[in-house]
């Protein structure tokens, strides 16, 4: 799942905000000195993108990729399910989607002394630049693919994915709105120590 997922499947608190990011920034990272509350929120994400790459709705999400793009459909679909869960906000939350992501930029702000140096960089453009507003429109959600495919350090055929995502658009978001409440209902359940104070 990608950043805006991994959000909205922690708990609202910083330490467990940070932590479910963590896993995407674990690079050269000593997790033994990490907080509690860090690692328990590290593992929430471990156990969500397990339990998303092996899913087999998933696995069909990938598939509909034309075969040159298919290395890198797990990213795409990672980005459009953000975009997806925003589209159906209400369906899985009671909290209205402008006041969830100003709380959680607010969140993660609090986090930046705590996060590795590329992680903090990384989450200050995401804050900074209201990435999470870029998913809102299909248009600039493959803008957002496309720069994950500059970023990549070989050469790939991965840039244009929107087109795939607008040939089979109908059938990739009923594959989200099948997959995301079974996902809801298998991540770790919330932690029962002391909240983080960051």
């Amino acid at each position: 799942m990608n950043y805006l997922a991994h959000c909205f499947l922690a708990e609202p608190n910083c330490d467990s905000i940070v932590g479910n990011l963590l896993g995407d920034f674990c690079k050269k990272l000593d997790e033994k000195s990490l907080s509690d509350e860090l690692k328990f929120a590290l593992a929430n994400h471990r156990a969500v993108d397990k339990f998303t790459d092996h899913h087999d709705l998933v696995k069909e999400a990938k598939a509909l990729f034309s075969p040159h793009r298919r290395r890198f459909a797990g990213i795409a679909v990672d980005v459009l399910f953000d975009h997806f869960l925003i589209k159906h906000w209400s369906v899985f939350s009671d909290v209205p989607y402008n006041e969830f992501k100003k709380e959680t930029y607010q969140l993660i702000t609090q986090g930046y002394s705590i996060m590795p140096q590329q992680m903090r960089v990384v989450m200050t453009s995401v804050v900074e630049n209201d990435w999470f507003s870029n998913y809102q429109q299909l248009e600039s959600t493959g803008y957002a693919i496309d720069r994950i495919a500059q970023r990549i350090r070989f050469k790939n055929n991965f840039a244009g994915a929107l087109e795939d995502i607008i040939l089979h658009e109908r059938q990739l978001e009923q594959i989200f709105l099948a997959f995301f409440p079974q996902l809801q209902r298998a991540i770790i359940t919330p932690y029962d120590g002391n909240k983080g104070l960051c």
